[in-house]
This record gives structure tokens, C-alpha cells and sequence, in this order.
């Protein structure tokens, strides 16, 4: 048995998959035989420590955003798309913020100061 538990964006998962001993031998077999390709080196993301401060900013100055309306003025903040979803990330992850479930989208709440 494999369990897999996460998200899937903003929905949760929680699958269990039932393999037999030969589901697991031609599994086996396959990652075996599958030669595995060497993804090309990422560039370091460059961390900007004013970006930072004016993402944390801008959610402190709303008080709290939906997902979906941080996202794209993270967006706008950051200059691209990548660069605003990794302040998301940030933030979501930030101690000074709080996440909720707001329905389609979560809530991002500014506790923090």
C-alpha cells in the first residue's frame, strides 16, 4: 500500500494506492530500466531583501487578502508571475502571517509587528 498525502494547488490529497507483489516487481522493473535524465541546473533564485519587505508590506497595509488578489499584486510587486508565486510561498510559510481557508481560495491575514 502507498499513501500520498498534499496539495494539488490549493486542493487537498490524500490517495492509497493498493500495489500486489507483482504491481511493486514490474514497478521494480521500470524505474530499473528507465534511464533517468538529468534535469538542466536551476539558477539560484536571487533573494531580494526589499522585495521581501514590500511583499510583507503590502499584505501588513491590507490586513488580509484572498490568495488569488495577493497573488497577482505579488505579481505585479515582483515583475513576473514565478517571482510573485515564490512570495506567496514566502509569505504563506512566514510566521508573521496567518493562512485560513477562505472557501475557493485561502485567506492570508497579517498577524504579525
Amino acid at each position: 500500500m502507498l499513501r500520498i498525502r498534499g496539495t494539488v494547488g490549493d486542493l487537498p490529497v490524500d490517495l492509497t494506492l493498493e500495489l500486489d507483489d507483482g504491481d511493486w516487481a514490474r514497478l521494480g522493473a521500470q524505474l530499473q530500466a528507465a534511464p533517468v535524465a538529468s534535469a538542466p541546473a536551476a539558477a539560484p533564485a536571487q533573494h531580494n531583501p526589499d522585495l521581501w519587505e514590500n511583499a510583507q508590506a503590502l499584505l501588513r497595509k491590507a490586513g488580509q487578502l484572498n490568495g488569488l488578489e495577493l497573488l497577482d499584486q505579488l505579481e505585479g510587486l515582483a515583475g513576473d508571475a514565478s517571482a510573485g508565486k515564490r512570495l506567496l510561498v514566502r509569505l504563506r510559510h512566514s510566521a508573521k502571517v496567518k493562512v485560513a481557508s477562505g472557501g475557493d481560495t485561502p485567506l492570508y491575514s497579517w498577524v504579525g509587528d
